[in-house]
């Protein structure tokens, strides 16, 4: 066995042993501390880690966030990130990557090679998966650096919100190729939409250390242990903004069979930056 496959060894079965949710709550906790010196070390430290790009955020300044949490969902300057706005195209939710991009087959959604998910699983209720099992996802990954504002993919009106309880796995090549169904079994928060082309899904997956999930319509995500359906009648345009995340995380998109197309330039590994055209309903 070589290095790195040793280290990814250990990394994974790290994962399996450390209490994932009370990490996740004292991380979060120092997270949302207004103490100037926790806060201010914790930005520097991570801006100098990953390269924090904050020209392009509205504070340019990163000791005058209130908090690491503000700085982490940061807001970024009018005009940094213009959304597509010709009517019939899809854009991306999110600046990321892209995990992996296509169709779901027989209700299948692929994850990494040797790895798939159910849309059943994912959604976390039968009857609110059923109109994507012969659709269309992607998967766009949010690292560290990225601005971690989730925002519309299409225009829609938000019906349902259906937390999920589950696990925090760290969210990486690493885990998507070794860890069963990663992202259907992460906790998350799935909303659904009514689109003019059909029903459409945005869910947000979490993951270590992730020290929240936010969406417009829920406010800050409140983990109970138990799956939490609510309902909504929320109008929200291309581009708006759906949710963040306190530190990152996966946005997957989901919309029924026929009614879209993916760009064929997009495939696994892409950049992406959210407003960016993704595809188009047919």
């Amino acid at each position: 066995m070589n290095l790195a496959a040793l280290k990814n060894k250990v990394f994974l079965k790290a994962q399996r042993i450390v209490p994932q949710h009370q990490l996740s709550r004292v991380v979060g906790k120092v997270a949302a501390s207004e103490n100037v010196v926790v806060k201010n070390l914790a930005i520097q430290a991570f801006k100098a880690k990953y390269g924090i790009d904050l020209s392009i955020a509205e504070q340019t300044d990163a000791l005058k966030y209130k908090s690491f949490n503000e700085f982490f969902t940061r807001s970024l300057k009018t005009g940094v990130r213009p959304v597509d706005d010709v009517e019939s195209h899809i854009v991306s939710p999110a600046d990321g990557a892209i995990s992996q991009i296509g169709k779901i087959v027989n209700g299948d959604v692929f994850q990494a090679k040797g790895q798939k998910f159910t849309v059943e699983q994912l959604i976390g209720d039968p009857k609110l998966a059923e109109p994507f099992k012969q659709g269309n996802f992607t998967t766009v990954y949010l690292s560290p650096k990225d601005y971690h504002r989730v925002h519309m993919p299409f225009s829609g009106t938000l019906t349902e919100t259906l937390y999920v309880p589950g696990e925090l796995f760290s969210v990486n090549q690493v885990t998507a190729e070794n860890v069963d169904a990663l992202f259907a079994r992460n906790e998350r928060m799935v909303c659904l939409f009514d689109t003019k082309v059909g029903r459409m899904a945005v869910v947000l997956v979490g993951a270590m250390i992730v020290a929240g999930i936010e969406t417009v319509a829920t406010g800050k995500v409140k983990p109970t242990g138990r799956l939490e359906l609510e309902q909504h009648q929320l109008d929200l345009e291309k581009g708006d903004e759906l949710g963040r995340f306190y530190l990152g995380s996966t946005a997957i998109v989901l919309f029924e069979e026929n009614v879209m197309q993916w760009d064929d330039v997009f495939k696994a590994e892409s950049h992406v930056v959210m407003g960016e055209r993704l595809g188009e309903v047919i």
